[in-house]
């Protein structure tokens, strides 16, 4: 039985078609960023120009100034910057103890328990706005940094992360550990872990993008302009009257840098540890 190459022709017009749909998905992907750039050089009169102009413009140490003189963005951005590194250990910490419990163990109602976690995944946040705030209200925590952190550590999505990656682990390798005298935790942290090292960094890059981008929570308790995070800071120049958004695209310039920087280290590990756990051998 023979098989029919494709003419030259047909794998050339394959080729260019998928060239011209990469590059076409190149360009929606990066030509907002780029517009980002330009627009944080832009006065706001110049922004809304008609035919926009595409070069950068020479405002962008103005933009910068007026967001340190209104919302004191270095101070917000040292906020952010803390919040999201604080939560991303300590909900890390609470996912990977709660995968590996759940990975790990068996215990009557392990099922249950997590299927009602995994609840968590697809009720609206907006449901449990009213109760965690009336809950902070009464720890009185109120326009704290730990009202915006605590809430939120044992995240369903990193949760499920975690117990999928440690349940691909070979049950004879953490046997063994026990067998050698090794307690729970060091078990975790000298046999589990190490081959985790994947999954970690995608959810080390999950949970720090998800605090550093919260917005909603963040603005509801937090009422200090001092103790602002970026997206509730730039919310802030929104006036009724006038909006600066030239400041606003410079202030949103300045807060993609930690994001692209924190993907970027850990881009390597990134695909690779969502697929931990994915296909069992």
């Amino acid at each position: 039985m023979t098989t029919r190459s494709r003419p030259p022709s047909t794998r050339a017009g394959r080729g260019i078609l998928l060239t011209s749909g990469l590059a076409l998905t190149l360009a929606v992907v990066v030509v907002p960023f780029y517009w980002l750039a330009v627009g944080a050089t832009r006065s706001s009169g110049e922004i809304f120009d008609s035919p926009p102009s595409l070069l950068p413009g020479g405002h962008l140490l103005t933009n910068l100034t007026t967001l340190q003189e209104t919302v004191g963005f270095g101070r917000v951005v040292l906020n952010s910057l803390g919040i999201a590194l604080v939560y991303t250990l300590l909900a890390g910490t609470v996912c990977t103890l709660a995968g590996y419990g759940f990975a790990t163990y068996r215990f009557r109602g392990r099922e249950a328990l997590f299927g009602l976690l995994m609840l968590g995944l697809v009720v609206p946040a907006q449901i449990t706005l009213v109760p965690l705030f009336k809950m902070m209200a009464e720890l009185h925590w109120l326009n704290t940094y730990q009202a915006v952190i605590a809430p939120n550590l044992a995240l369903p999505f990193g949760i499920f992360l975690m117990r999928q990656s440690m349940a691909a682990l070979p049950r004879e390798l953490l046997d063994s550990g026990r067998m050698d005298g090794c307690g729970e935790l060091r078990l975790l942290w000298r046999v589990a872990l190490p081959p985790m090292r994947p999954a970690l960094a995608a959810l080390a890059l999950f949970l720090f993008l998800y605090q550093w981008n919260d917005f909603v929570w963040p603005l509801i308790v937090l009422r200090d302009s001092s103790a602002f995070t970026v997206p509730v800071a730039l919310a802030s120049l929104q006036g009724l009257d006038e909006t600066d958004y030239g400041a606003i695209l410079a202030g949103t310039s300045v807060a993609a840098v930690p994001m692209a920087v924190v993907f970027l280290a850990l881009q390597r590990h990134f695909v690779s540890g969502l697929l931990a756990g994915a296909v069992k051998e």
